[in-house]
């Protein structure tokens, strides 16, 4: 019979013995393995302790025989016997230093559990409502302030998805735009609450959100900030006036400057959030007036480029004879009239930058040349020089015409379009985004008073509406010179109807004769017909009116409606145009 002896003991363990006598022989001799015998004494196999470590992980009861263990293993006692007596090797691993790893991994366990009882105990002292999700909108946590507040209990609420459990929620949205949403107002039970909601982001992907109450009700808000006036006016006038002095202005920056809350624009903001991420070039197309320079220092602003320079150039606004020396420079000499000394191209100035080449489709061809050579070699040489100059330069490309058009024309070059159409975004037209409006009319409002050192005025219902109405062909350019002109003509704090421009009450007088008309032709030719067969039918004559005088072409034709392309493509879908 085979077995280990130490001494003159030998050490053996019987196969109805259990786990617990075993882990005690193992930690009194320190040994590798023990022979296990079986009735008759006879050695039917050996116990090694990685096989012991195995049942204690695996949660074995202490009192579990060797043979029940076996068996539960398919370790038959006869297929022990047919092993070779090497199969239960043994390792270099002493039993102290395994003693010493559980007793490390157990402190582990203890502290762990210690931070979570820790993390809950913080949770649900917290005076905010909490709640957590996963990547599907699903409650992983949820504090007792919430469910208090909510009136029911956390065992009810985890597991389910949150907009079965939080009224009005948006934190389903939130793990789906990736957009945080700071101090929003959100009515639970009628009642306005503030909340923040923020994305948990993980190796790049939303992985869940967390939603808090910050505040038991708006109302709790204006008693704070009347408690904050109380002290302002306990200062003294001078002393807020050196504090005004004093204070920087307020910087927006990155992702908060690009103003709305549209499905275009969370996805505009995610291509940002993208693209700054990495050096390619990003080509932003989109109508005169909607922001494209904006965009392009978004992207500035949240890249590893941030530290350089941004140095903007409008390809239109320079004469052909000039741009070749304001984008490479020149050296002294290079022409008649050139600086004493040269002087350093946009390219250089933007080095270790951002270079935001706008109206691109407006670049000569002899120019296009040069620029896809400098994005190629990641050089620049100057005019009249010699000498070649390396370059780390973001390139951002901005245009309001097509650039396919024209490479199929032959006015762009295509190999130059297609270096520049890395990374593009595309900025809707503001007729097609009005849920963004208000938005923007509500920030410039609020930054050109400030600008000014006026109180913040408000628009009435009516106003509103009749600028919603309004198509502002000139984009967000337009409407900040409307904001800044309300702000100069209008005495009151309340921004009436009939203080807009004339243009805009003109377009707004204009949609509503169009609707009456179109009422009272419905009125006499169709007052048998469906209201939903007349409304069906003056559409389908506006977009094949629209068609006609566009001959055809449906991108030209959408933005005469006032439609995304999209949607008219939907609409010659159900009338069969």
């Amino acid at each position: 019979m085979g077995g280990s002896v130490y001494g003159c003991e030998e050490i053996v363990l019987r196969a109805d013995q259990t786990l617990k006598e075993a882990v005690q022989l193992f930690i009194c001799y320190e040994i590798n393995e023990i022979p296990v015998i079986d009735h008759q004494r006879r050695e039917i196999g050996r116990l090694t302790w990685k096989m012991l470590l195995k049942a204690l992980a695996d949660k074995w009861d202490d009192d579990t025989t060797i043979k029940a263990l076996w068996n539960a293993q398919e370790t038959a006692v006869e297929h022990i016997e047919e092993q070779p007596a090497d199969v239960l090797s043994k390792s270099d691993t002493s039993v102290s230093e395994l003693i010493t790893e559980i007793q490390q991994l157990k402190l582990e366990l203890q502290e762990a559990h210690s931070m979570v009882e820790m993390m809950k105990t913080v949770l649900d002292s917290a005076y905010e409502g909490i709640a957590v999700v996963d990547a599907q909108g699903i409650i992983r946590e949820i504090n007792k302030a919430y469910c208090q507040f909510l009136g029911i209990r956390r065992e009810d609420a985890i597991g389910k998805h949150v907009t079965e459990v939080i009224e009005n929620t948006r934190l389903h949205i939130c793990i789906e735009s990736g957009i945080p949403e700071r101090g929003f107002i959100q009515k639970i039970f009628d009642q306005p609450m503030v909340v923040h909601r923020i994305p948990i982001w993980r190796e790049g992907k939303v992985v869940g959100a967390i939603g808090m109450l910050i505040f038991q009700g708006v109302s709790e808000v204006y008693q704070i900030f009347q408690r904050v006036q109380e002290l302002s006016r306990q200062a003294s006038q001078k002393e807020r006036q050196i504090k005004r002095a004093a204070s920087p202005k307020k910087q927006i920056s990155g992702l908060d400057s690009i103003v709305g809350r549209s499905p275009a624009i969370a996805e505009i903001k995610q291509m940002v959030r993208r693209a700054a991420r990495v050096p390619s070039t990003v080509l932003i197309t989109g109508e005169s007036g909607t922001g494209k320079e904006v965009l392009a220092k978004a992207i500035h602003q949240s890249s590893p480029y941030v530290d350089g320079n941004f140095v903007s150039v409008n390809c239109a606004a320079i004469p052909e004879s000039l741009l070749e020396a304001e984008l490479f420079g020149y050296e002294e000499g290079a022409f008649t009239g050139a600086k004493k000394g040269g002087k350093p191209g946009k390219f250089q100035l933007a080095h270790k930058g951002t270079l935001f080449l706008d109206e691109i489709g407006d670049m000569p061809l002899y120019m296009q040349a040069k620029i896809l050579r400098v994005l190629e070699e990641k050089k620049v040489e100057r005019v009249g020089g010699v000498a070649e100059m390396e370059l780390d330069v973001r390139i951002i490309a901005a245009t309001n015409k097509n650039l396919e058009e024209m490479v199929q024309k032959g006015q762009f070059r295509e190999d130059l379009f297609y270096r520049l159409n890395i990374i593009r975004i595309h900025i809707p037209a503001l007729r097609e985004r009005k849920m963004d409006i208000p938005y923007l009319l509500a920030y410039h409002m609020e930054r050109i008073c400030e600008q000014f050192g006026l109180k913040q005025k408000e628009f009435t219902k009516e106003a509103m509406q009749a600028l919603m109405d309004y198509s502002w062909p000139g984009n967000i350019r337009e409407l900040v010179n409307v904001v800044e002109w309300l702000v100069g003509m209008v005495d009151g704090q309340k921004i009436e109807k009939e203080h807009l421009p004339s243009h805009i009450l003109s377009s707004a007088l204009f949609i509503k004769n169009s609707h009456e008309r179109e009422e009272r032709k419905n009125s006499i030719e169709q007052t048998d017909a469906h209201w939903q067969d007349i409304v069906d039918y003056y559409e389908r004559e506006k977009i094949k009116q629209a068609l006609i005088e566009e001959k055809g072409n449906k991108a030209a034709a959408a933005r005469k409606l006032g439609m995304h392309r999209s949607t008219l493509y939907e609409k010659l879908k159900k009338y069969n145009l």
